[in-house]
């Protein structure tokens, strides 16, 4: 004679058993972009000091002819290159990762979410590889001949390589995150948010936090500040273009919907 205990422990190992494949799917997908970070990192590392040359190239090109950086510590040499390499990795890596958490999600997603969800994850691929872009190529010779040419005659500029890495990574990270302000701007016209009227009345504030945000991903300088808060205002009007022609075709198929018998 069974008990009603005995009834309930079936049904928590059917419980249990969907969440474990969950786990265990989620460690494989993790562990499938780890080794692709890996592959590439190692395929890369033979390079590592002329894909440490490239980044430092904004800055040397500025520099006296015959200058050239430092390390103040021991293991420097070593470990810039190494740590630039292996973020380099990442960052090529990232549209497989991406895809890794996409086929993990996509099971639980409706057609029409799924849909929607691709373009959105390959336009936010695109503008935070745009973002870094536009830090290297627009961003960093502004910002080194500003730094370069405003400071006294008798200081001779000699950066060393590891602050200058950790320098160049957290405004290559900002850019690539604030070229994602149209994205967010447009989800959140899209889900109902908020609507492209509020967030219209609201652009005084917006640029007003883009300055703000500016000042705390930057240095503290008002260029590298304005070369950061200037692209993020003109991308959340973009973001609000985009929301608010969406918007208008989903409301007129509506409209259209109702209208028939």
């Amino acid at each position: 004679m069974s008990t009603p205990g005995d009834a309930r422990e079936p049904q928590n190992d059917q419980h249990q058993a969907p969440l474990i494949e969950h786990l265990i799917e989620l460690r494989m997908r993790l562990v499938r972009a780890v080794v692709v970070i890996l592959v590439v990192f190692l395929g890369l590392y033979a390079f590592a000091n002329d894909i440490y040359s490239f980044v430092a190239e904004p800055l040397m090109a500025l520099l006296p002819p015959g200058s050239q950086m430092i390390a103040t510590e021991v293991a420097s040499p070593f470990l810039a290159p190494f740590k630039l390499t292996l973020v380099v990795a990442v960052f090529i890596a990232i549209p497989f990762v991406l895809h890794q958490a996409w086929a993990f999600i996509a099971p639980g997603l409706y057609d029409n979410e799924k849909a929607l969800a691709i373009p959105i994850l390959v336009s936010s691929i695109g503008l935070f590889y745009a973002g870094a872009a536009f830090a290297y190529y627009v961003v960093f010779p502004l910002l080194f001949a500003f730094f370069t040419q405003t400071g006294p005659e008798n200081v001779t500029v000699m950066t060393d390589i590891n602050q200058y890495l950790n320098f160049v990574l957290k405004l290559f990270f900002a850019f690539g995150v604030a070229f994602e302000i149209p994205i967010a701007t447009f989800l959140l016209i899209l889900s109902g948010a908020a609507s492209v009227q509020s967030l219209s009345q609201k652009r005084p504030y917006i640029f007003l936090g883009c300055f703000v945000i500016g000042m705390l991903l930057t240095p503290p300088d008002v260029v590298s500040q304005s070369l950061l808060a200037l692209p993020m205002y003109l991308l959340y009007e973009v973001g609000l273009l985009f929301g608010r022609l969406v918007r208008k075709r989903r409301d007129e198929q509506q409209a259209a919907e109702e209208q028939e018998p």
